[in-house]
């Protein structure tokens, strides 16, 4: 595959020297649009996934919205449809078959080059979720696209509506990467052995258990020992991603050590995949998630396992 081109913005041009370490970490909507549009041989495996996915509460639809305006030649990537049916807890990762066999059916092999974004109005929410499960799945050829729908849209760029063309399927095998995703066990014992840092991505009113959660039956509070970063910290204004610096002065000052062993958390495994992303464009490419996350440890905790300045668990 071919390098990445220069970016066009001194914005984008503060990323060089990551891109060049961690080239496909993110890719600028300019990049994407002079792909898809040149034809070029990277675009002969380019795969664009539209990732959107927003919260029950929200009443929004992921779905729905791609069929109204999407990136041309994007297909819609359904998180919740890829994911653990069997399992209580939402969207809880496929197993590799089932990850294989949802990708192969839209047009992705192991040649791919992903670009994965969605519609919300942060710029970046359920992207990082999918760049996350591809790394996790063997795939190291997966970007978000920076500032996400919003930055294409504000750039002028083409949007197509209605379902595109089904593509052709293909083979897509898998490498599963344990040490990025942690389970329950994992968190329990890290409350005494202290084994890695944990981050947990949502609001600080969510995590001090001030603000309800967005899933009936779920109180807010955290996890003795997390430390709150919200994912927003991470973004612009205007959604895009900050500068590594501007990211490393974030987690320096939430008193997160990036040389250390660190887990992210969040609601359901979603957002925690931005402190993921942030850490990589730091050149920490190992961050794991609990992908159970709070909806997992308030239902097994224990009343004294959830820490909260409201009402925390009482049962």
């Amino acid at each position: 595959m071919p390098s990445l081109p220069n970016f066009s913005s001194p914005r984008q041009r503060s990323f060089s020297m990551t891109h060049q370490l961690l080239p496909r970490a993110l890719v600028s909507p300019r990049w994407l649009w002079d792909t898809l549009r040149n034809g070029s041989a990277l675009s002969g495996t380019l795969r664009v996934l539209d990732a959107s996915w927003h919260l029950p509460k929200s009443g929004r639809d992921g779905w729905r919205e791609y069929k109204e305006r999407h990136i041309p030649g994007s297909y819609f990537f359904d998180i919740d449809a890829c994911s653990d049916r069997t399992s209580p807890y939402d969207h809880m990762l496929p197993t590799a078959d089932q990850f294989s066999e949802y990708t192969g059916r839209l047009g992705i092999s192991n040649n791919s080059h992903i670009v994965v974004y969605d519609a919300s109005d942060f710029g970046s929410y359920s992207a990082p979720r999918v760049w996350w499960m591809f790394r996790i799945f063997g795939h190291p050829q997966v970007s978000v696209l920076d500032g996400g729908l919003k930055a294409w849209l504000r750039e002028g760029l083409a949007v197509n509506s209605g379902k595109e063309p089904r593509p052709q399927p293909a083979e897509f095998h898998t490498q599963f990467n344990s040490s990025l995703v942690v389970g329950h066990e994992d968190m329990v014992e890290n409350i005494e052995k202290k084994k890695f840092q944990m981050v947990d991505a949502r609001v600080e009113g969510r995590f001090r258990g001030l603000e309800p959660e967005p899933r009936e039956g779920i109180e807010p509070g955290h996890i003795s020992g997390a430390v709150n970063v919200p994912f927003p910290s991470f973004l612009t204004a205007e959604g895009y991603e900050k500068s590594p610096d501007e990211i490393r002065r974030l987690f320096h000052d939430k008193g997160v050590d990036l040389s250390k062993p660190t887990v992210a958390t969040c609601g359901s495994g979603v957002t925690a995949c931005h402190v993921a992303l942030a850490s990589f464009l730091c050149g920490k490419e190992d961050v794991s998630i609990y992908d159970g996350s709070w909806v997992e440890w308030y239902m097994r905790a224990k009343p004294e396992d959830v820490i909260s300045e409201g009402r925390g668990k009482t049962l």
